[in-house]
């Protein structure tokens, strides 16, 4: 079975991008499974109940959050009722929101998904370590294929939380840098891996947002409202190919999404 997992979309540039190519996208690439990480997607921080339904009407299957999870608090009703949309599993169990959900793919075969926040140079949070472990406790046996959203700063902390969940889990896929590593690969006990899968939004940017505000502000110290930028709109993510028997891995490649000069849909593969 093939699994994308689409890198943060930022603003509506991100998940218009998503919304009007998702359905081609997964008949082209025989997509069985569709994850989003939307933590930016309400104007660059957070997500709102509307964009939420709007991303599950168009064929979201799940919805990785990150450290922007609450940025707006009406999604919080959403949270507390859904399990398709799932917050980081090492966020206090007083916070709203599924720790871990388990979903159907396109022929059937449950899908395990659980997103975590990671701590370097992150907002205090609980172990991502120990969370991992008590998760995959808690999803039923059963269910052999795993995916884990990764949603962390530093590469060492990506690197050592796939190697910890090598063989326990079918990818451990990074997000939260917006920007795509090409260190994709299978670890020896049949987890996927990649650093970050980078950004869902315009790429003529500082990861999202306009240059010239986010140039001022570095410059001059004086704040600006870091809007998000609209040109160069990309849909990033990365496919990982299952064996649904074993959950092991196959094979993992870097997907990148973009329009043509008259406005054809391009996709590339890495």
């Amino acid at each position: 079975m093939r699994i994308l997992l689409i890198g943060d979309i930022v603003g509506k540039p991100g998940y218009r991008i998503v919304v009007d190519t998702i359905d081609s996208l997964r008949d082209q690439q025989h997509l069985d499974l569709i994850v989003a990480n939307a933590e930016n997607a309400a104007d660059g921080s957070g997500i709102t109940p509307a964009i939420y339904q709007e991303l599950i009407k168009a064929g979201v299957d799940c919805i990785t959050l990150g450290d922007h999870v609450y940025r707006r608090k009406e999604i919080a009703s959403i949270l507390s009722t859904e399990t398709n949309i799932l917050k980081p599993a090492n966020f206090p169990d007083t916070a709203p929101g599924c720790c871990w959900t388990v979903v159907s793919s396109r022929h059937g075969i449950p899908v395990g998904v659980f997103c975590l926040l990671g701590r370097v140079y992150m907002r205090p949070v609980d172990c991502p370590f120990v969370a991992a472990d008590r998760v995959l406790e808690e999803m039923p046996a059963e269910v052999r294929v795993r995916l884990l959203d990764f949603h962390a700063e530093a590469t060492s902390d990506k690197q050592l939380m796939g190697r910890y969940l090598d063989g326990r889990v079918s990818a451990v896929l990074g997000t939260h840098t917006h920007v795509a590593t090409a260190d994709e690969q299978i670890f020896p006990g049949g987890t996927a891996f990649q650093c970050d899968v980078g950004m869902t939004g315009p790429h003529e940017s500082i990861i999202g947002r306009r240059i010239d505000r986010v140039l001022t502000t570095t410059l001059t110290f004086c704040p600006t409202d870091f809007h998000v930028a609209k040109a160069d709109v990309r849909l990033c993510g990365t496919i990982v190919e299952v064996d649904p028997e074993t959950g092991r891995a196959i094979a993992i490649q870097r997907l990148r999404l973009q329009y043509g000069d008259k406005g054809e849909v391009q996709v590339s593969l890495s």
